[in-house]
């Protein structure tokens, strides 16, 4: 019986290439071999300040690039957090399940919260309702990425605690890694790409051609390497997003060759560059291509409905038993 797998992902700011290589092609190639629930996670946008108005369209904006980017609704539960309320009652179960101790040594929360005036109890509880959206489903496993491995581990040891205290019932979710994409910014190779850095810093999915040209050719690589010298990390960044654009035979001659120049001193940089912009927007393409077409259909809606509707008929079941199990209602 094919393992059920959940993940998700914020519907804010923009699907860029580093979470489509690191994340979201993962995700579709895993629905060949098992059951997938993924959802746009509207309640944990807002523990950030988010325009209300805003953030309805960003939601359905963002099912618009997974399916487009290969979620199949056909073969997965695509969903928005909202429209499923069990994970929120689940979060404050699992919450008196969960330590302060845990929380507050969270690299993230440390990360988002340092400098801030106001920092809101959400951002401090985000990990349990991340550990709720996993396991109201259940879930076997959980495609991450390296920086979500420590919240992936405090799923499972609150897993442990509920089991421990009620009962066995939630299965302790498995990390499940992908080949490790680690896509970092063109104008500061030195930190990974991100939405939140500025414009600059990242590629977005759906981006004009002519804006990620221009970003491309921009990149930031170095100056006077030697045929000795090692590769610099933007020099080493436009060959991941090459390697990662391309096929298996593409990577036997192209991508060969250009190591080859490297290594002997001979790069241009000028055509790595113009070589990483075709085969990047080779992916691209036909990805704002259906999106496109989706958006026009305007079916969208009745997709997340649909999803929504799967999803909540696991989640009711799932959260009944834990209800007993805890002794309420």
């Amino acid at each position: 019986m094919a393992k059920r797998l959940f993940s998700g992902i914020q519907p804010t700011g923009t699907l860029h290439i580093g979470n489509f290589f690191g994340a979201v092609r993962n995700w579709a190639t895993l629905q060949a071999d098992h059951e997938c629930v993924y959802c746009v996670v509207d309640y944990h946008a807002i523990t950030d300040e988010i325009d209300p108005g805003l953030l309805h369209s960003a939601s359905r904006a963002m099912a618009l690039d997974l399916i487009a980017c290969g979620i199949d609704p056909q073969r997965s539960i695509l969903f928005v957090q909202s429209a499923v309320p069990e994970h929120a009652e689940l979060a404050w179960i699992l919450g008196c399940v969960t330590s302060y101790g845990d929380l507050s040594r969270m690299t993230q929360f440390k990360e988002k919260s340092a400098g801030k005036k106001f920092v809101s109890a959400g951002l401090f509880a985000y990990p349990v309702l991340q550990a709720a959206d996993i396991l109201l489903y259940r879930a076997d496993g959980v495609p991450v990425g390296e920086d979500q491995v420590q919240h992936l581990e405090l799923s499972r040891r609150v897993a442990r605690r509920f089991n421990a205290r009620f009962g066995e019932f939630f299965p302790e979710p498995e990390a499940i890694v992908g080949k490790g994409a680690r896509i970092m910014s063109l104008a500061d190779p030195t930190q990974k790409m991100s939405k939140s850095a500025g414009e600059a810093h990242y590629v977005g999915v759906m981006e004009e051609e002519g804006s990620i040209r221009k970003k491309v050719r921009s990149a930031v690589t170095d100056v006077g390497l030697t045929p000795e010298a090692e590769m610099s990390p933007g020099v080493a960044n436009l060959f991941e997003i090459l390697e990662l654009s391309t096929t298996p035979s593409d990577n036997a001659s192209v991508v060969a060759e250009l190591r080859e120049e490297f290594k002997a001193g001979g790069l241009m940089y000028a055509r790595l560059k113009d070589v990483v912009f075709e085969s990047l927007m080779t992916v691209l393409r036909p990805i704002q291509k259906r999106r496109a077409e989706l958006e026009a259909s305007g079916k969208v809606e009745e997709i997340l409905a649909e999803g929504a509707q799967k999803a909540r008929t696991i989640a009711r079941k799932n959260l009944a038993t834990v209800r007993e199990m805890v002794g309420l209602g």
